[in-house]
């Protein structure tokens, strides 16, 4: 939760700082934008940053394959992307796990961030740019956020006693624990008191809660708004930003002894990932940030502390946060104790990446809990991928090449043509839900033209028109309806599969489909002059 209250009677009754150099940080557009025709945007998108004392696990997986296929989103769109990630090194835990392995922490985390970017290019995450806390660029940006904090009156001494979770890092209200433990880890926290430097969040409680009155899609989805709202409504005390007794961390310009607390540290990397304060032209180009995607259990620190921060400082706030709920294994919670912790690496060595991150992204309803059933996988590899798709573009591809050598060079689609309507109106509902920051609402829209044409080849029957009177341009009008809808499947699954759809694209004859945007898509039509190459399983059968 919040890192803990400060000293009683203090900072309670400030009124909101009119921030430094930024005219009002509520006069932006909030949230995901409706998308009009083909306009082409900035869109800035992070995820949470790992602690770099242990390699990720699927938990973490999920994050960042949900923020992957956003991205790829707006990059199929036509915007201008810049996708960060990166790893939190300035953590006890951190330091504690390079002692146990003998090495310093710098060292370590060299090691560490070896690992972590082997996992994510095992799931073809296409990030932009990977922040490290320990990075000159990364202190300089905490350094100068401290000023500007202490320059608005907001960083004052004071005393802290309190609850304090060694894996969250974080002090924990005695409210929140459950049966006395922490409900994150549920293992009891240390009490602690010591001498800190504090933050004066109390003096930002009126000004979030306009915020939250004016952006109602600040934090998404909606469940996650009212939670945090409710915290808000309860009133907000100052927060320690320093802990004592601690030499592993970026120091206090002002104070060189006291290093900042880690959360304060950490999510300053959404700043200086993109230039700040050293580099003004890329800063500008990106900032403010578009989307944050987070996990559940750290909403209070993205939603109620960091927009206080930049509050204090003068930084025009983020545009969304988006919320994501957790991963069980088999109706169990992840936990190294249980033997519930699955290592991405051995998914992705079994089943490929591209089954991993259509399961996850299709079983999983984004901002609620899910669960991860191997069972449940092999059926969705065998019914969705290797039947309903794989099967329906090996189906079209073989009659292709039996009925027509492979050149498709039929007639136009007639406009009522069931299969067409279906596709036009998938696009419209993919759209609309990747805008919402909806995948698995996204991949529902396209599974819809996946449904229709099966259903289509069983209908028109295109072995029985071949016997008939101008049998072959028949099958051509088929076939090229048929092409169609599965050239838009492909291009609107790719960021969810961007391997399998890559090949697939490549297997209709039509080149690279990285190079594709969605406006590609405005006509239904199938490109003429094209031949198809031969058929190979997208998905083969596994025993």
């Amino acid at each position: 939760g919040i890192p803990g209250p400060g000293p009683a009677g203090k900072g309670q009754n400030w009124a909101a700082a009119p921030g430094l150099g930024f005219n009002s940080p509520f006069t932006r557009i909030p949230g995901p934008r409706a998308r009009e025709g083909a306009i082409s945007r900035k869109f800035y998108i992070t995820t949470a940053i790992d602690y770099a004392n242990a390699l990720p696990h699927l938990g973490t997986a999920y994050e960042k394959i949900g923020a992957d296929v956003i991205a790829r989103y707006h990059r199929l769109a036509g915007d201008d992307v810049f996708f960060l990630m990166g790893n939190d090194e300035h953590s006890q835990n951190v330091a504690a796990a390079a002692r146990q392995a003998g090495l310093d922490p710098v060292s370590f985390c060299d090691r560490m961030e070896g690992k972590f970017r082997e996992a994510w290019a095992s799931l073809d995450i296409s990030f932009d740019d990977f922040i490290r806390t320990t990075q000159p660029r990364h202190v300089a940006a905490v350094q100068e956020m401290l000023r500007r904090w202490e320059a608005s009156g907001d960083i004052y001494r004071g005393k802290y006693e309190g609850w304090y979770c060694v894996g969250c890092e974080a002090f924990v209200p005695e409210k929140d624990l459950v049966d006395g433990l922490c409900p994150n880890h549920g293992k009891k926290p240390e009490w602690i008191s010591e001498q800190n430097w504090f933050f004066r969040l109390s003096r930002y409680e009126e000004a979030l809660k306009e915020h939250y009155a004016a952006h109602p899609e600040f934090v998404l989805p909606e469940s996650y708004r009212r939670e945090v709202v409710a915290v808000l409504e309860d009133g907000l005390r100052d927060v320690s930003v320093s802990r004592e007794g601690c030499d592993w961390g970026v120091p206090f310009p002002s104070d060189p002894s006291t290093v900042m607390y880690v959360w304060f540290d950490a999510l300053i990397n959404y700043l200086s990932g993109v230039g700040f304060p050293g580099d003004p032209d890329t800063w500008r180009r990106w900032w403010p940030a578009d989307v944050h995607v987070i996990g559940k259990d750290i909403t209070r620190f993205h939603c109620l502390i960091w927009p206080a921060m930049l509050l204090s400082a003068g930084v025009a706030l983020p545009r969304t946060v988006s919320v994501h709920g957790f991963i069980t294994v088999d109706g169990q919670k992840l936990s190294k104790s249980l033997g519930t912790i699955i290592d991405p690496a051995v998914e992705v060595a079994e089943w490929g990446p591209d089954p991993i991150r259509y399961f996850l992204m299709r079983e999983m309803s984004w901002g609620r809990d899910g669960d991860y059933s191997h069972q449940r996988l092999a059926e969705r590899y065998r019914h969705d991928l290797g039947n309903d798709l794989g099967n329906l573009l090996n189906r079209v591809l073989n009659m292709a090449e039996k009925y027509l050598d492979g050149h498709i060079a039929g007639p136009g689609v007639e406009a009522n043509d069931p299969l067409r309507e279906v596709t036009e109106r998938a696009h419209e509902s993919y759209v609309e839900r990747m805008e919402r920051l909806d995948p698995q609402g996204a991949i529902l829209a396209a599974w819809e033209i996946v449904t229709r044409a099966n259903a289509y080849v069983d209908e028109r029957k295109p072995w029985k028109v071949m016997k008939e009177e101008g049998g072959p341009e028949k099958v051509a009008a088929i076939l090229h309806c048929l092409l169609e809808a599965l050239r838009h499947a492909l291009v609107y699954l790719w960021p969810v599969m961007p391997r399998k759809m890559a090949d697939g694209y490549a297997q209709l004859g039509l080149g690279d489909i990285a190079g594709v945007r969605l406006g590609d898509l405005a006509r239904f039509a199938f490109p003429e002059g094209v031949r198809v190459a031969r058929a190979e399983p997208l998905f083969p059968r596994k025993e």
